[in-house]
């Protein structure tokens, strides 16, 4: 992927926010990914994401971080979602209660 991003962000409540969402995708959790354009996706987390420095288009540094979703039932399938696109996150499994 690069570390390229549409979207970085320097603010700390931002930054709050991402780290916020980084802790509701624990590894293997079955999540629905309700995103902030109306759209939703589902699948199992692939490894818990990790907040990473960006360039945004203007060479701006920053921070984001995209998680990977698979679902077990779709081999083929794998979809990857920037965490600033998520408004928010349904869990399907009780994985959150085990992951620490």
């Amino acid at each position: 992927m690069g570390r390229a991003a549409e979207r970085v962000y320097t603010d700390p409540a931002s930054i709050r926010q991402l780290e916020s969402l980084v802790r509701e995708l624990p590894a293997n959790g079955h999540v629905v990914l309700l995103l902030k354009d109306g759209s939703s996706c589902d699948g199992v987390v692939v490894t818990r994401p990790n907040v990473q420095l960006f360039r945004d288009a203007d060479e701006r540094e920053g921070i984001n971080a995209t998680v990977k979703l698979e679902r077990p039932d779709v081999p083929a399938w794998s979809r990857q979602v920037w965490l600033d696109q998520i408004a928010r996150v349904e869990h399907v499994d009780s994985i959150m209660a085990s992951e620490n």
